[in-house]
């Protein structure tokens, strides 16, 4: 699904007609492919000249907060509903970037349902609900970055692109691809880096800014998980991680000090999946990797209500954390030969 033509008829030509009330949301905890493709987006249409918008449905990593446009960022919770419930009633347009189903983004769920703007959806996850009116949809983008980076340029703006919208969709584009060394690092991938280098960027400060910013809380909590948290099941190829709610405030944690610590138990020698099993009081967060062709998306949309990608994935579970982990070490016998052909 890709209304590209669709779209930019709703957001019109630079600087013509009446501008456009436009809200733009993505999904919860949201990473650096959720705010850079927002914020790019954001930026964009802005520079079109209209009125925009970015709601984000829970807070998010620190991190991510030196990314242009992202002092105007409205982060959803009780004390801005009615600010929100409002901005949702005056949206002419509403995107929803980087998720592909209205659960992911919480209490702005029954909102954005209700609202009588129009609803575009731009992501490249699996299985899209049939909730938005136009859709640039595509899956084997490596990023949502790069659809709204292939938006821009197919409606004819590539002029409009600047530094500060350039580093956003770089910072998508880049964390998405795990700083383009994952299978869906593609030619087009490198295609569209080298048309945001190209305006003059500073990557490196991009990467830094992103990875090396971190708290010494999030350090020793690192160091926690590594010492003391994470096991290794070698019959099955598999390592994971638990943290409970006491752990997690034990060590002071924030919104996104947990992003990225289920790779350190994927990069274990011999291990093919991995997983994070995280106690969030309401519900079990799980987070999902794998190499090669054994699917976490199809493992976690099966027995924990998720989904994302085959290499990538989410779930989660109204079990306690001790009872989710036991769930999960109880199904992985089904996939064992699965997992043991996996290299």
């Amino acid at each position: 699904m890709q209304d590209i033509e669709a779209i930019g008829a709703v957001i019109g030509q630079p600087l013509s007609g009446t501008a456009q009330t436009v809200l733009i949301t993505t999904h919860q905890n949201p990473d650096a492919d959720a705010m850079g493709s927002s914020l790019g987006l954001a930026g964009y249409l802005r520079k079109k000249g209209h009125r925009v918008t970015v709601v984000t449905p829970t807070d998010y990593g620190q991190n991510l907060y030196w990314m242009p446009g992202n002092d105007d960022v409205i982060a959803f919770d009780e004390k801005v509903r009615v600010t929100v419930a409002q901005l949702m009633e005056e949206a002419d347009v509403i995107f929803c970037l980087d998720f592909s189903s209205l659960d992911r983004i919480r209490d702005l769920a029954p909102m954005v349902r209700q609202s009588r703007a129009r609803k575009i959806l731009i992501d490249h996850h699996l299985e899209p609900e049939a909730f938005a009116d136009l859709a640039l949809w595509d899956p084997s983008a490596a990023a949502t970055a790069e659809l709204v980076f292939r938006l821009i340029v197919q409606l004819g703006d590539k002029d409009l692109l600047d530094i500060p919208i350039a580093e956003c969709l770089y910072s998508g584009l880049m964390t998405d691809t795990g700083s383009f060394r994952h299978s869906n690092t593609t030619g087009d991938v490198h295609r569209m880096a080298a048309e945001l280098l190209d305006l003059k960027i500073d990557v490196s400060s991009i990467h830094r800014r992103i990875f090396d910013n971190v708290s010494l809380d999030k350090f020793r909590l690192l160091g926690y998980v590594l010492n003391e948290k994470l096991k290794v099941v070698p019959e099955y190829k598999f390592a994971y991680i638990t943290l409970t709610d006491a752990e997690l405030k034990q060590y002071r944690s924030k919104t996104g000090d947990t992003e990225g610590m289920v790779n350190y138990a994927l990069s274990v020698e011999g291990v093919v999946m991995a997983a994070i099993l995280i106690d969030r009081n309401d519900e079990i967060r799980l987070s999902f990797r794998s190499i090669g062709d054994f699917s976490v998306r199809e493992l976690s949309s099966k027995h924990f209500n998720g989904g994302g990608h085959r290499n990538a994935a989410g779930g989660r579970s109204k079990l306690s954390l001790a009872e989710t982990e036991k769930k999960l070490l109880t199904i992985l016998p089904q996939y064992q030969q699965q997992l043991l052909e996996t290299v």
